[in-house]
């Protein structure tokens, strides 16, 4: 009797070791549970917050590299813009230039109409260039401002040589003469007056030497000793 009270005892004391080890089972598998969905909540928030950031730089990187294009294309903008202001600066004063230079050759190929229409500005330059090529007893350059046939009144007799050539030949010495140097230097070119014979170069009537009109242009036209 007390061996079968025994076994009933072993047995009951089995059931209860074996239901106890159940329910501590069942609370460590309870208590893991929640364990590992706060891991796996946090690694979800974790590549949340990640991607988040990830897509704030992109759009941080997108939006410089469009602020960068912006001010490239104004400063591109910017430089087209002032070159082409450049341009039509350029082009307005070219423009002017070449009016001006068809203008001054227009009055130079048109030239005077006679010697009414020579200005007292331009009377007393050129007088000035015959009263320097005198001083000087530059034929050459006496030669340069006289239209041919040019008459010259020696006081023996007169000539009238028909280039340039032919007026150089007659010689320093005869056109330089004491008198006309005299007269010419003692010219007073403010008070040059126009006539149908020209301008008068001298301090008195004679000698002098006389300058016009020649095909538009001013020239000398006569020498008189």
């Amino acid at each position: 009797m007390k061996k079968a009270m025994t076994i009933v005892t072993a047995g009951l004391l089995g059931l209860c070791l074996a239901a106890c080890g159940q329910s501590a089972e069942t609370q460590s598998t309870q208590a893991s549970a929640p364990a590992a969905e706060t891991v796996q909540e946090s690694t979800q928030a974790a590549e949340t917050a990640a991607a988040e950031e990830t897509a704030g730089t992109e759009e941080a990187a997108e939006e410089t590299t469009a602020a960068a294009e912006s001010a490239a294309e104004e400063t591109t903008a910017a430089e087209e813009t002032a070159a082409a202001e450049e341009t039509s600066a350029s082009e307005g004063s070219a423009a002017a230039e070449t009016q001006e230079s068809a203008a001054q050759t227009e009055e130079a190929t048109e030239g005077y109409a006679d010697n009414f229409a020579v200005d007292s500005e331009a009377a007393a330059a050129f007088a000035a260039k015959i009263q320097e090529a005198v001083a000087a007893q530059d034929l050459e350059a006496l030669a340069d401002l006289t239209a041919y046939p040019v008459y010259v009144g020696f006081p023996e007799e007169s000539a009238t040589p028909a280039s340039r050539e032919e007026f150089v030949a007659l010689g320093a010495d005869r056109i330089f003469t004491p008198e006309l140097m005299e007269a010419v230097a003692g010219a007073d070119l403010s008070g040059l007056s126009a006539s149908m014979a020209g301008f008068v170069v001298s301090a008195d009537d004679v000698p002098n030497i006389t300058f016009g009109v020649v095909d538009g242009a001013l020239a000398i036209k006569g020498i008189n000793y």
